[in-house]
Parts: structure tokens; sequence; C-alpha cells
């Protein structure tokens, strides 16, 4: 049963997620979708690989967001001699104490902005796996934890592949979500000439909330009510990925619990205190493409994962709010004008 102060933590939710929203799409021209999806990840306490080509505005995607929230922000450029110690941290010999210090590394901030991940080497992708799942660092034997909200935004080009280092599969399970930003329209590129033609377009973009509200937000999201039918709906949308004949390497149960979050994330934008099928399905793709391998007579196909995942969404039956179930009806994909809002004669489950 929902109280009132529920429905306030949701109202202050959607006020605050539509200034940091405007504030993004500010500087992001024409994407209102990926926008909305980077805040979904923020709000489940998940992090976010941007993957696209050069010049479509990934890294001002990440620093966007970052700016438009007073919180401690970071940004580590990875390079072929990146550390692990440049990033976790070292301890360092005082010679006046006679004792090690520990200097904190890059990832010790709030957002954490990983531009080009992929050209780091694996020792030091690895450096990210226990900050990004337990949200801790541990050094000489000491864990630190990290600061709340803690969130990873990554991004990396799949077109230049010299010298760059495919994030491992562990690696790319840590992710709650992938997103390509895409070329714009052409009224979006023009207007972008127009706004954009003189200052940075980062110069003007101040804070419109507090890590606090974030923190604050978060827990509101973790009072969404998700049916069992709506869980068990995810559930097999999961399970369906481990048998499909095009896949040699299904989703994880993580993949399982970071699609059940993002769904309430996105019913909480949508200002509603339960989830839908509906959230699950715009989620499916973005949530779990990126953990698939398909096998080599998929690819030879050319075959894609998210291709795989509508493919699912469609097979699978949606639960319906009298018990029974519903054959899928044509899932929207991230980017499509109804991503994130019930399609039309949902009802609640």
């Amino acid at each position: 049963m929902t109280t009132y102060d529920d429905r306030a933590s949701l109202t202050d939710l959607t006020t605050t997620a539509e200034r940091v929203r405007r504030s993004v799409e500010s500087v992001i021209e024409g994407k209102p979708e990926v926008v909305r999806l980077s805040l979904t990840v923020l709000l489940a306490e998940g992090h976010l690989l941007i993957e696209d080509v050069p010049g479509v505005g990934k890294t001002m995607l990440a620093k966007a967001l970052a700016r438009s929230i007073d919180c401690s922000v970071r940004r580590i450029q990875f390079t072929p001699d990146l550390l692990p110690s440049d990033i976790t941290g070292v301890s360092v010999f005082d010679q006046q104490r006679r004792e090690f210090e520990f200097k904190p590394g890059a990832i010790f901030a709030q957002i954490v902005i990983g531009d080009e991940i992929n050209r780091a080497s694996p020792k030091t992708q690895s450096a990210l796996l226990e900050s990004m799942e337990e949200r801790q660092v541990t050094i000489d034997g000491h864990s630190y934890e990290l600061p709340d909200p803690f969130m990873v935004v990554a991004t990396q080009n799949p077109v230049e592949m010299e010298g760059t280092y495919p994030l491992p599969e562990a690696q790319r399970d840590r992710f709650m979500a992938r997103v390509s930003i895409g070329y714009p329209s052409a009224d979006a590129e023009f207007r972008m000439l127009d706004v954009h033609g003189g200052l940075p377009p980062l110069a003007d973009l101040q804070p419109v909330a507090h890590a606090h509200d974030i923190v604050k937000l978060i827990d509101a999201v973790r009072t969404v009510h998700v049916a069992d039918a709506v869980r068990r709906y995810a559930v097999e949308l999961v399970a369906a990925t481990r048998t499909h004949p095009d896949l040699r390497l299904g989703a994880s149960p993580r993949a399982t619990l970071h699609l059940l979050r993002a769904a309430r994330a996105s019913a909480a934008l949508g200002g509603r205190d339960y989830c839908l099928p509906d959230d699950v399905q715009a989620l499916a793709a973005p949530v779990l493409a990126h953990r698939l391998l398909p096998t080599a007579q998929a690819q030879l196909n050319r075959r894609t994962a998210e291709q795989v995942v509508l493919e699912i969404v469609q097979a699978t039956p949606v639960p319906t709010a009298d018990g029974g179930t519903t054959r899928a009806r044509t899932p929207q994909q991230p980017g499509g004008p109804a991503y994130g809002r019930p399609q039309s004669g949902a009802r609640r489950v």
C-alpha cells in the first residue's frame, strides 16, 4: 500500500529528474531517449556503457550528466600505459610517521567518467571490477568504501579497433546498460551549430541537483512495487537467452537483477509506484544485449544480439492483470517515442 510519504518521494523524483533531464538535453541535442536511459541507470544504482562512433557526443553526454549534479567527478583517460594504481590508488610510505599512507586514486568520486575504456590493458580494466560490483576498493588488505552515489560512465569506440583491448565478459556484465547515441537528425544538427557554435557547450552548464538529492531518489526507487508476475516475466526473458540457438553465452543472474532495478527506475520516472511489463520490455535490449555472445553462425548471418533480444521479447508471453498471459506486442526499442512509458492498453499488474 502506497503511503503519503512514498507519493511525495516519487513527486520529488520526477521533479528533480526533469531538471536534470532538461540540463543534459541542453547539451545533447535531439536524443531524449538516450538522456532518459542515462537517468534510469543513475537512479537504479547502475553503471552505463556508451558505445558509438567518434564525434557523436559520448564523452559530452557523460560530462553533461556529471555537471548537472553537484557531486564529485573524476575523468580517467584510458590509455595503454595506464596502471591499475592510477585508478584505485596506492599506499605510500611516509618517512616522517614511519608508516604507509593510502593515496586514493581516480575511482574515489561519485561519478567516474572512463573515456575510451577499451584502450587500457586487461590488467588495468580489471581494477574496476571490485569497485563497480562491491562499491569498495581493497588495497594491501584494507577495504575503502566508495562515496554514495557512485556511478561509472564509460565510453568506447566500436570502429577503431587498432590498439584496443575488448572488454571481458566479466567487465561488460557489470554495466547495467549499454546505449548508442547515433547521429543527430538534420534539424538537431542545425540547432547544434547555432547553440554550440561559439562557447563550449558545457561552459554554462550549472548543477541542478545535489548528490544528497540523488541518494534520496535512489531510496524512493527501491520502494517501487514489482508484482510476482512481472518478476517472473523478467526471469523468463533472461532464461530464454541461455537456451537460444543463436547465442553461445546467455545473460547472467546479475542481468536479471539489473533488469528489475532498471524497470523500477523507469516506472518511477514515469510517476508510477509500480512496474508494468512494458517497463521490462522497453529495457530488455539495452540491459541484456551487451552481455550476450552470438554464435559464429549467427555472426556470419549478421545476426546481432539486439535482434535476438527483441525476438525473445516478442516470443515470451506477457502477464496480464487477470493472472493470464497475452502475446507480446512489437517491442519499442530504446529511442522510440514510447520508451519508458506504458503502451496503450497496458494495465497494472
